[in-house]
């Protein structure tokens, strides 16, 4: 029989990682760099909450209903409306556990199995998965550098309208997709609106990146420019902040708003974060913002020197224009569920494409790459051994040196 620590070794080995904690080069998950979290601010605004308004801990709801911490969807309300142009008010806000909840809350309120539902062919891979869980159909519609395809998205609204059939929301995140990153255009937004409007669909919108575009400069929100009340809107600070709050939000018109509201049973989601953030967004969320970008821009700058260097011209990609990742085509024959499996022996993960697309064919030679979280030194090391691993296993790229992407 083998002892206890014998297995805690073995298992580290496989993964080669910590028990419970990360492989030393982590290019996975929504995590964000560690020294960018306001801890200064986040820690005065805290004392002061506390002194202030720690009395409102005593009750569930802090005397603010089932939405949420007043003050803090307030906050939003004014948020939404100064970055994404958006005109709400605290009523159409609920406050969740991370954007994820607000996810499920929608998904539950709308969906059944055996449902239909048109996402972006490339999709965030806990989309998907909640969607497989209840049993809904997906059907990916085609993207560009620019986001959803129109053209794509009246073809298979064109084909189940045929067949009798109708989807019970379009679902799409417009402003730095996951995982590939784009940033759909103004008139490219009218275009999906307008789809929408003509076959009598929903959209639900997922804005949880939105702030992070490098330049400052994001797109107003489907949601904005919605004439007729048929976009679901959901966002987050955990992208922003810190993903450990977990603290997301979702914007919906009533009566959707009353028939979601029951579904949230678990007596409310953190006080004590929803009543820190209530503090902190009105004086140091703008300024925390402007200071992120540069970080999160070098950071993106650094990934694609790597991969220039190591990878060279096997390696195909978009620049980031924001956000915390990069999806990244190397040549058919490689399979990167193989390389994950390969590069986790030697420290190092990687989102496998199959668990980003719809056609998980598709993107058998495709990766996601977050460089959120990963230091400079990581990012550099970590690439330049994830191309040592490719050349191994696939013979990609020729060398494990390689001359730079030809501009």
């Amino acid at each position: 029989m083998y002892s206890f620590e014998h297995i805690l070794s073995k298992a580290a080995q496989t993964c080669a990682k910590p028990f419970g904690g990360l492989p030393k080069h982590h290019f996975v998950g929504g995590n964000i760099d560690e020294p960018t979290i306001p801890i200064d601010a986040l820690s005065d605004a805290l004392v002061d909450l506390l002194k202030d308004e720690g009395h409102h801990l005593a009750k569930y709801g802090m005397d603010s209903g089932m939405q949420g911490y007043l003050p803090l969807r307030e906050q939003i309300a004014t948020m939404l409306a100064k970055r994404a142009g958006m005109t709400v008010n605290a009523s159409e806000i609920l406050l969740t556990t991370g954007s994820l909840q607000a996810m499920d809350l929608v998904n539950k309120a709308l969906l059944n199995a055996g449902d239909i539902v048109l996402i972006e062919a490339e999709n965030y891979a806990g989309t998907l998965t909640k969607l497989d869980a209840l049993g809904v159909y997906y059907i990916g519609v085609k993207t560009d550098d620019h986001g959803m395809c129109p053209l794509a998205l009246r073809d298979a609204l064109t084909n189940l309208a045929q067949s009798g059939r109708k989807p019970k929301y379009i679902f799409t995140i417009p402003t730095i997709q996951n995982p590939t990153g784009t940033v759909m255009p103004l008139d490219r937004r009218h275009e999906i609106l307008a789809l929408a409007r003509e076959f009598d669909i929903p959209i639900f919108e997922d804005d949880c990146y939105a702030d992070l575009v490098f330049s400052g400069e994001r797109p107003p929100a489907l949601h904005a420019l919605d004439t007729d009340e048929r976009v679901i809107y959901c966002g987050t600070f955990s992208k922003t902040i810190a993903p450990a709050l977990r603290v997301g939000y979702l914007v919906a018109k009533w009566p959707l708003m009353g028939h979601i509201l029951p579904l949230k049973t678990d007596a409310g989601s953190g006080a004590l974060e929803q009543m820190l953030l209530a503090k902190f967004v009105p004086q140091n969320f703008d300024a925390h913002v402007k200071r992120l970008l540069p970080m999160l821009k070098a950071k993106a700058n650094l990934l694609c020197d790597a991969l220039d260097e190591h990878f060279g011209s096997t390696a195909h990609y978009t620049k980031p224009v924001g956000g915390i990742y990069l999806w990244v085509t190397l040549p058919a024959h490689v399979d990167t569920e193989q390389l994950l499996s390969a590069a986790l022996a030697e420290g190092i993960e990687i989102n496998p494409g199959p668990q980003w697309a719809v056609d998980k064919s598709a993107a058998k030679n495709k990766m996601r790459i977050c460089f959120g979280h990963p230091t400079h030194a990581s990012i550099t090391e970590g690439i330049k051994k994830l191309a040592a691993i490719c050349h191994q296993e696939f013979g990609v790229p020729l060398t494990s040196s390689n001359t730079h992407n030809q501009p």
